[in-house]
This record gives structure tokens, sequence and C-alpha cells, in this order.
């Protein structure tokens, strides 16, 4: 008889509305027995996997930005989002799970055949690996879901298919099983070498996943016992319990400090400049030493448009959509060199405008990062300024200005400029700034990059940063003192001032800056079940509201202000409702579908 593949378990599937999966045989499906015999084709069937796992919030999915408080919409229409949907970066993936495992077995039962033992070693090491991440992912957008392990289960027409319905694990358990498995591959079935380009997982990289599913374990079952209602559900799929919280920490610790200790990866420090130092931290591949694990686009063969998307349109080779811009939000979270406060300064105490002689005054002795993060106005791209300009103001008595505002490019009949092809504008101008920035991280300066031709960046989804924020957060977390040595280590690279105490507000605004826009943030504000109190929907609230920068320069012919700059603050024209997290929103649901089919699922909090 016939087998067909089944997605299983938590999935559940009924047979009649999945024919296209059902229909193929496993052999067809992923190769059959010439993948286990050939080094090529085994190593080709591996790396189909990492293209196939979940990357969530990364360059290939830029819109997902616009949820959080990193950056808004600047093309198309308005966004009017206002909730965060039941199934926002719901993760979900027991079919890709099932191929890992068909792939493990069929190398386990080839064992000292053609491809050689070290070979078949490392390739189950990568595919556990990946599935480890696969894993993590649903847990922490889901809670706890079935744990299928190594198991590949097959249909049978006429089958009791009650035999395929399981139920969800606990939250904690899965977090013990992803932090179980990288132990297991990082000790026994991966090399210490890093890959080229960090593209394929090494004991490092799976030390790293450790690392970061402990942490989040730990803060889970810290911060969600301190809340009014704990999140929980009778069963255990969701909450751990709060005396594993310690525990998880020092695992987070310990897995941190032997990436550490092996000296395999650093900060990236190969430019004395230390406002292109880290950008070129996340985009120059060549000699960098801080990057563990990427979606290198060169490396599956793909490429990104993100580039092409995001470019300033002054500075595009082809047309630019300048597709997502960065909020002011996120800019006034890297502070001063010289003052942790780093709200822009943009009028004095009486609230008349600053006037600046130049527009990138106003930048002057910020965080070096936010050069290397977003480009703002004045600020070179490719050796060239990218002026941003709203518009042109003129004293009217009193404090107050008058306003001329143009169309994009547009000029006076001298040929002065009135309004950049920048903007920001506050009309539903397609492809047009709404922020006054652009994203600077993962955009690539190299040439065509900005047009269809695409670009090879990668996604970093860890790097040597990230681990010593890991250790940081993980010591404080348990009161020992070597918290402020590695988070001023990533400091001392920033070029910013050490700190001298260390608070848990300091660790999220280190880690919101540091690691902007490489898939955190709304995590890292999750399990600190913070993300309900800053995204509250409040219109009085600056952490709910999406703001933008408008500068504008002075026209006023004889006046010693005339060419100088001010500039406003303003709610972004795109994003039109303040950011609302709901309670219900720390777990995604699981889909009616899912639930129908497998009635042992339990269902989230507040669904």
């Amino acid at each position: 008889m016939k087998k067909y593949y089944m997605m299983i378990l938590a999935a559940a599937l009924t047979i009649s509305g999945c024919s296209d999966f059902l229909d193929r045989d496993p052999d067809d499906y992923i190769g059959g027995e010439m993948v286990y015999g050939d080094e090529k084709l085994a190593s080709a069937a591996v790396a189909n996997l990492y293209g196939r796992v979940y990357w969530g919030q990364n360059i290939d999915q830029d819109k997902l930005y616009i949820y959080l408080d990193e950056a808004c919409l600047s093309s198309g229409s308005p966004d009017n989002t206002y909730g965060f949907s039941n199934e926002f970066m719901r993760i979900y993936e027991y079919s890709l799970l099932r191929d890992m495992n068909i792939l493990l077995q069929g190398f386990r039962s080839k064992a000292g055949e053609p491809l050689g033992e070290a070979l078949r070693t490392r390739l189950e090491g990568e595919i556990r690996f990946l599935r480890a991440w696969t894993y993590f992912n649903m847990a922490r957008s889901l809670g706890g879901m079935p744990l299928i392990g190594d198991n590949v289960f097959e249909y049978t027409s006429g089958m009791d298919v009650s035999t395929l319905q399981f139920p969800r694990s606990s939250e904690a358990g899965i977090y013990d099983y992803v932090i179980s498995e990288c132990e297991d591959v990082a000790r026994n079935f991966l090399g210490e070498e890093p890959s080229v380009n960090g593209a394929r997982a090494v004991k490092w990289t799976a030390l790293a996943l450790k690392a970061r599913a402990a942490l989040y374990a730990g803060s889970i079952a810290r911060y969600n016992a301190r809340m009014a209602t704990p999140l929980q559900t009778p069963q255990g799929s969701v909450g751990i319990p709060a005396e594993k919280d310690t525990y998880y920490y020092d695992i987070a610790l310990k897995a941190a400090q032997e990436i550490i200790a092996s000296h395999k990866y650093e900060l990236y420090e190969l430019n004395s400049d230390k406002r292109r130092n880290f950008y070129e931290a996340t985009s120059v591949k060549s000699g960098n030493k801080e990057v563990i694990w990427t979606f290198d686009h060169i490396y599956p063969g793909s490429v990104t448009m993100f580039s092409a998307n995001n470019f300033p349109t002054s500075h595009a080779e082809e047309e630019s959509s300048t597709n997502i811009t960065p909020i002011l939000n996120l800019v006034e979270a890297f502070e001063y060199v010289d003052d942790r406060d780093g709200s822009l300064r943009l009028t004095d105490r009486d609230g008349r405008n600053v006037v600046y002689d130049n527009a990138t005054d106003l930048f002057a002795d910020k965080d070096p990062r936010l050069w290397g993060t977003v480009i703002y106005p004045g600020s070179e791209l490719k050796d060239e300024p990218v002026v941003f300009q709203a518009g042109r103001v003129s004293p009217a008595g009193s404090g107050s200005w008058n306003y001329e505002v143009g169309g994009a490019g547009s000029t006076d009949p001298d040929g002065e400029l009135i309004t950049s092809v920048n903007g920001p504008f506050t009309t539903n101008d397609g492809q047009r700034n709404k922020s006054g920035f652009c994203i600077r991280k993962f955009i690539d300066e190299a040439s065509k990059a900005s047009t269809r031709q695409g670009s090879g960046m990668w996604f970093i989804n860890f790097r040597y940063a990230e681990i010593l924020l890991i250790a940081a957060e993980a010591a404080f977390e348990l009161g020992e003192d070597t918290a402020l040595g590695y988070i001023n280590e990533v400091r001392d690279r920033a070029g910013i001032q050490q700190l001298k105490t260390l608070t848990p507000d300091d660790i999220a605004r280190e880690r919101r800056v540091e690691l902007a826009f490489e898939n955190h943030r709304y995590w890292d504000l999750k399990r600190w079940r913070r993300a309900h109190l800053l995204w509250n929907g409040s219109e009085t609230n600056p952490d709910a509201v999406h703001y933008a920068l408008f500068p504008y320069k002075i026209n006023a012919p004889g006046d010693p202000d005339d060419g100088k700059w001010i500039f406003e603050r303003k709610a972004t024209h795109m994003t039109m409702y303040p950011r609302l997290f709901e309670m219900r929103n720390y777990y995604n649901f699981l889909s009616q579908e899912w639930l129908s089919n497998n009635p042992k699922l339990e269902k989230n909090p507040y669904q």
C-alpha cells in the first residue's frame, strides 16, 4: 500500500484538504536513496533546510519592522494598524520538522556507507541544530507545542488518526529540549572552526542558541511571575515556574562564557572610525570575526532586494521605494557620548526652536552606533551627504515661523532647494520618506545593489556582541559583578562611556541600540513582559506613537540665521494609530483548524 505524507501531531491535518502535499512519495520529496550516498546531494539537502527555516523579522521581511518602535512605512497607503494580530510572527512548522527527521533517519540508517562518518556526523548535527532553532521559534510565539523527537509518522488509509494526535509540551519542556539538543550537537557533532560567512552551524552556533534559549526561559520564568496576573494555562503549555529562573540564567551565562573563552569570535574593530566600524560590523563579510551565524544571500544563491527597496531616493541607482524608514523613537534611544539622555535637543527651555548651523550638528556627539544604524540628515552615504529637507522657514516674529513646502526636489526661481527628494513628507506620495531618516544597517553600498539586480547582503542571526549582552544580562539577573564588564566591552567598542552601575533598563536600552533591526526588540519586550506597557495604544504615550523628524532650512536673506536649520518632532504621517499590544499577544492563538483536527491541543491564554 502506498504511503502518504502527513503533517502530523499538532498539525493533524484533514486528509482531504492536502492532496498536493500528501500525494508525494517520501523518496521523491527528499531525493531518495541517492541523497544518502552522494556528498554533494547530501550537503544540498541540508542546505535546503537552511533556506526553509523561519528567519522572522529580517531584511526579506522588512515590513515587519513597522509594527514595532524601530521603523515606519514610507511607501504605499497609510498604515492603519492599531493592535497586533493573533498570527503576527507566528511560527508553526511540523511539515518542516518531519522532513528534518526523514533526513536524520536516512543518514543514520546509512552509517558507515559512502558519505563517511565525519560528514554524516556533521550533517546530522546541522539538522538537529536547525530542528532546535525551529522549536525555539515555535516556543517564543506559541509556548509549549508537541514534541515529536526523532519520530517520522506515516498515515495509511483507514488508520486511526487519533494515534497521530499529541498534547502540547510544557513551555519549559520546549526550552529544555532546545538546550539539550544544542548541548549534544555542540559536544558531539559539530566542528569548532567557524564556517564561511557563518552560513552553516558549528559548535559555537549551537552554544549561541543554547545561551539565547536559556536567557529567554529564565526571563519568562522571572518576569511572568511578577505580572499582576501571570500568563499560564491549566496544563502548563504556557508559563515557566518562577523557581527555575536562576537555573536557566546560569545555563545562559555558562554557554555565553564558553563562546567568549573560545576566542573564536571577537568584536569587529577593523576601522578606527567608530561610526563606520559599527556599520561594517554587520555588513562587511571579509575578515569579520564577529558574525557567528547568518542567512547569507550568497550562500543559497539568492539575493535580497532590501537595499533596492530602502536606499535614500537621492542616492538610489534606480527609483527607490524607500519602503521602511527608522523612526525618531529609535534614534533617541541612542545616547550622547557625554549624556545618557538621548533626546534630540530640538527646543530650548522656553520652547523655542534651537537653530543649528548645519543639519548634522543636531547629532554631534551622539553614540557612534547611530551613524552605523541610521542615515540621518546630512550624514553621508557612499561619501555623499544625504539631504533631508521638509521645506523652508522664515522668521515670523516671537519665535514663530512661516513655512514653505514644495514637492519632491522642488526649487525656487533662483534654483534654491525648497523640499528635497528625500523629504520627509506628510502626504501620501508613494515611495517618499515619511520619518526624516533612512536605514543604514544592512544597506549594501556596492555598485548596483540599489537596483533590480539585488544584493548579496547577509542577515545576522547571532554575533559576538549579542553573546556579550547575553552574558551581561544573565550575570546581572544572577547578581554577579561580571555583568558590567560584559556590557562595557560592547560600549567600549562603540566609543560610548562605560556604565558604573547596571539596571534592567540599561540592559534593555543597550540591546535596543546595539541589536536594532536584528530581530530582537519584539521578542525582548515579550520575554520581559514589557510589551503591553510600552505599546499601550495611548496617543499620549511617546513609546506607542511613531515619531518623525522634520528638518527645515531657514530662508532669511540678510538674517544671521539664513541657511541654518531648525527641526520639529511630528507623529509620522503613515502610522495612523499608536501601537497597542494586548495581553493576548504574548502568545499567538492556535488556529481553529489546528484545534479542530487535534482535540488534545490546549488553547493559549485569552484565546
